[in-house]
This record gives structure tokens, sequence and C-alpha cells, in this order.
């Protein structure tokens, strides 16, 4: 028996006796379905599929992490090239800042319906090609009109990165695994600073008067972007049913490790009534407010971290040197929130907890600021820097509590949205007139993420509440059915790849 009616978007919820099978259509559902069809009719052992998950994390996390080190490597390569020699200052840089995530802002929406359209491998490794290029090209874009084009084009190639990773992770991972494998991709957010610290001040040694220290930073950050395209291009898989390191058993095995999870896998038909329940999630527009609430903090520190550590008296080079280890506390908090987050089921408290240390931190700076105790300044700017793995836990929040792919799709996209706004804003609340403290800014961090830990409980709570009305509906369904526990075993694995939402899922459960 069917448990709701799909094709007019009708969630489960509002209704309290379900339609018939006929409602569904199989043809209609994930590409799954042709590999292992409704029902699980193989059973695999739990050694075959820790050997399985081995399998797969030589492979699928390495090349992600790949992907998210050359993105946030390149992305933020202006804050290096801004104390290496560019002769773009003041507003303009602030500008040049902005032009990035306008073109990510353009572009979230087309590319990422571009992307369910076709394989999401493919797509993302030639737009990595593509940036590489574009990176390359910044050597040679001295001006401010050639720079702010270039980093527009940069914006929107590097727009379709996350969104796209993480459904690659919700493809391949239970929902148990899922926020210890985003995070093992986004430590490289903290991973970068301290590699790309290491490398600017190498680079800053030139004494090539020819060729300025960040147009070599340029050159070969592009040249590693083509080559991790490349690989992406020829190793990293689309989806479970297209994993040519996998054998035909490993595939199948691989999509029914995740079929209780009721996440689905890949569906290319795109689906509006999917887009409109989306939009009519109130859960979906805390999570935009969550991640523009972390968004302005981030675009403001990602290009202005260097000039703020250099304000309290260092050197050029000293500051690419001395702002490294806050890329190593941000990779530590990543991980630990990552692990917490899977280990307890939780997706909110590791927001808090990572929050907590940078309001405390923007709270020393504000307190400190020109008090010349470059100890205790340099201590707080670390302490800032925990607040980034609270991106990495939205992200596998988006991939453990949401369902049918045309809606996973929207959401990723409009959180990337959020994203692009907020890092937007951020470029804007470090003035040029507030220099070199930039009170202001720094107090809009505090605040803004204040506020964030407050979404976060909501956020919580109202997961709660749904998981509370769907075991009551499930009950319901029980009794007005007379269904045994394999009924209700059979009725799940018949819903795991038919491409529903999790609200029109009455099997889908929520991970507070």
């Amino acid at each position: 028996m069917a448990l709701l009616k799909e094709k007019d978007g009708q969630s489960i919820l509002d209704e309290k006796r379900p339609p018939s099978e006929d409602s569904y259509d199989l043809n209609d559902g994930d590409e799954a379905l042709h590999l292992v069809g409704a029902q699980r009719t193989t059973f695999y052992t739990e050694e075959y599929n820790r050997k399985l998950r081995r399998k797969l994390d030589l492979l699928i996390p390495p090349i992600c992490a790949a992907v998210y080190f050359t993105q946030f490597l390149d992305k933020t390569s202006l804050n290096y090239a801004s104390i290496m020699g560019l002769p773009i200052t003041g507003q303009h840089f602030n500008l040049v800042s902005l032009a990035f995530y306008v073109g990510f802002l353009v572009w979230e929406f087309p590319t990422m319906y571009i992307s369910q359209r076709t394989r999401i491998a493919k797509y993302l490794g030639c737009n990595i090609v593509v940036w590489g290029g574009i990176l390359m090209l910044h050597a040679a874009a001295p001006t401010f009109g050639g720079f702010f084009a270039l980093r527009f084009l940069l914006g929107m190639c590097e727009s379709c990165v996350a969104p796209i990773l993480i459904l690659l992770i919700s493809m391949f991972y239970k929902k148990s695994e899922q926020a210890t494998r985003i995070s093992w991709f986004y430590v490289m957010n903290g991973l970068t600073q301290v590699f790309g610290g290491f490398v600017a001040y190498g680079v800053s040694f030139s004494t090539d008067k020819a060729i300025p220290p960040y147009k070599i930073i340029y050159v070969l950050l592009g040249g590693l972007a083509i080559f991790v395209g490349i690989c992406v291009l020829i190793w990293l898989p689309d989806s479970p049913v297209h994993a040519r390191f996998l054998t035909k058993e490993e595939r199948i095995a691989a999509l029914e490790r995740v079929r209780d999870d009721q996440g689905g896998t890949e569906n290319k038909h795109f689906k509006k009534e999917q887009v409109w329940e989306a939009l009519t999630d109130v859960r979906t527009w805390l999570i935009v407010l969550s991640t523009l609430t972390t968004s302005i903090p981030n675009g403001a520190l990602s290009n202005f971290s260097n000039i703020i550590i250099k304000s309290f008296g260092y050197t050029s080079k000293q500051t690419l040197i001395i702002s490294t280890p806050g890329g190593a506390v941000a990779s530590a908090t990543t991980l630990l929130c990552g692990y917490y987050s899977d280990k307890k089921g939780e997706r909110m408290l590791p927001i808090v907890f990572a929050l907590v240390p940078t309001i405390v931190g923007s709270a020393v700076l504000i307190g400190l600021n020109g008090s010349h105790m470059k100890g205790a300044l340099l201590f707080a700017v670390y302490l800032v820097g925990t607040f980034g793995s609270a991106l990495s836990i939205i992200y596998a929040w988006n991939a453990s509590n949401t369902s049918g792919h045309t809606k996973k799709v929207t959401i990723n996209a409009m959180t990337l949205v959020a994203f692009a706004l907020g890092n937007i804003a951020g470029t804007e609340i470090f003035q040029p007139k507030d220099a070199p403290g930039y009170v202001p800014g720094k107090i809009a961090i505090l605040v803004l993420l204040s506020v964030q830990i407050f979404i976060s409980f909501l956020l919580r709570w109202v997961n709660v509440r749904l998981n509370r009305k769907k075991k009551e509906v499930l009950e319901a369904a029980k009794a007005r059915n007379g269904w045994t526990d394999e009924d209700v075993e059979r009725e799940r694995q018949k819903h795991a790849f038919l491409d529903l939402t999790d609200r029109q899922n009455m099997f889908f459960v929520y991970t507070a």
C-alpha cells in the first residue's frame, strides 16, 4: 500500500489516510531502482559493508578534499595577493572581493539545474579546469576592471562545488557517516590557510622585478586547479550506479547500505512540486538564515584576516607565517565537530560548540583594540577561526535532512546563494574608514554569531517535533492496515528510491 501521493506534492504529514499503490510511478524514481529494484533482494554482512566503506573512503573523500582545497585556496588567493604587491587597494579592493560572490550568486541556480541534467562529477571537473585557466589569467590583469571581471567568472565556476560534493556524500554514505565525511573535505578550508601562508611566504622572497610575487601565486594556483580538475574527470564517480571503480555487486551493496536512510540517490527529472516544497518548508529559511549569519563573518575574515594581523605591528612576511596557526585551529575544530555530529546523531549542537570560541575571540579583539597586546590579540584571532566549521555542519544538515533529488538541489542552491549574499555583505563590513581596528566589523561578527546560536536551537526543536509527528503517523498507519514489523520494513524498502521528499515519506527520520 502506498503512503502518499507523490504527483501532487502532498505531504504525508498533511494526510492521515494514504492512497493506493497506483499513485506510485516507479519510472519516475531514482536511477538506483533500475539496479536494485523496489525491495531488498540481496543482503550483505557487516564485514562486507565495512570493506566497501573503506574502498569508498580511499577514493571519494580524498578527491572531494582535493577539490575543496583547490577551491578555497583559489577563492582566498586575493587575501595573499593583498599584501604581496597587488596594485588594487581601498574600496576597489573591497569591490574585487565582492565580485567573486556576485558571480557565485548569479550562477548558483543555473549551475545546479545544469548539474542535475548532466553527470555531476563530469560537470564539476569541467568547471574546475575552466576556473584554473581563469585564475592564471589574474596574473595578466593588473587593472581594476580586468580583475573584477575575472573574479566574477571565478565565482561562477566555483558555485557548483559545495552542492555537488554534498550530493555525492549523501549518495554514497549513510546519515551516521555524512558529517564526518563532509568534515574531511571541509577541513581543507583550514589547511589551505596553513599551506597557502607558507607558499605565499616563500614566494614573497622572489626578487624578480619583472614578475611581482602575487602573479606567481596566481599562476601556481591556477595550474594546481587544472590538475585537480583532470583528476576529477578521470576518477570521481557520478553516483553509486555509475561508479566504475566498483564491481556490479559492490554498486548494489553501496545502494543497499543507504536504502534505510530514505534519502534516495539521483534523479534527472526536475520536479516543480519539490521546488515548491523546499520554498514552503520553514526549515529551509532557517538554514538560509543560519548560512547568512555564518557567511557574513566569513566574507570579512577570508579577505581581511591578514590585514588585521598586520595591523598588530607585524611585517607582511611575518603576517603570512603568523596567520597559519589559525588554519590549524579551524581544521581541528572542523574534524572534531564532524566526528561529534555523527557520533551523537546531532547537527545543531556542534554548530553551537564552534560559535562560542569565535564570539569570545571577537569580544577580546574589540576589548583590546589599540592595546598593542600582540599575544592576546593573536590568540583572539586564532579563536575566531573556529566558527568556520559551522558551515560544514550546515552542509551535513542538508545532506541528512532532505530527500527528493530536486528538493535537495534546490535547498543546496539556496544555501549557497545565502553563502554568496553573506560573503558579499561581509566584504563591506570592514570599511577602509574603520582601519586599522575595524571595530564596527568585529561587533557585527559578534552579534551575528550570537543570533545564529538561537537559530541553531530553533532548528533542532523543529526537527525533533517533526520526528514525533512522523512516529504518530506511522503508528496510525500500522494500526489501520494491520501491518506487522515485517510489513513495515517491506514498505520502508519500497519508499527508499522513489524520489520522495522528506515530508512525503513517512519513513524518513530527521537528524536533530
